[in-house]
């Protein structure tokens, strides 16, 4: 099994595919960092050989963050906007969309599900 950055690559996947499952890794990404170490995209991971395992980590170290780094850098960024007082932070903050999206009737992944509409009960009023 291919460890690569702290993850486990899929070992019945193909290569390219495979490298996707870390964090910070898509497939332009994933084809770059495969022709510079000269690995067949098309290989699948578990015919992978040890040395190509370590080319292809060396490249992936060498060519920038990835997994737990990356994450930690996001969080940071977003921890920065937040502290500064700016829109994007007070967006970040509120769990509302950050990129000028519209809220009027979408983003209910960003915002949850709907909150019912509560209707406010009459009180009755009872002759004694």
């Amino acid at each position: 099994m291919a460890r690569i950055a702290g993850v486990d690559l899929p070992r019945q996947k193909r290569v390219h595919i495979g490298l996707t499952y870390i964090y910070g890794i898509g497939n332009p990404r994933s084809s770059r960092i495969l022709s510079q170490a000269k690995v067949d995209p098309m290989k699948k991971v578990q015919d992978l050989s040890e040395d190509e395992v370590n080319r292809i980590r060396q490249v992936i170290e060498g060519e920038g963050m990835v997994e737990g780094d990356l994450r930690k850098e996001v969080s940071i960024n977003i921890k920065r906007l937040i502290e500064i007082g700016s829109y994007r932070g007070y967006r970040h903050r509120r769990n509302l969309p950050v990129r000028g999206q519209r809220t009027h009737t979408n983003a209910r992944t960003r915002k949850g599900p709907r909150k019912g509409t509560v209707a406010q009960k009459k009180k009755s009023t009872a002759k004694t």
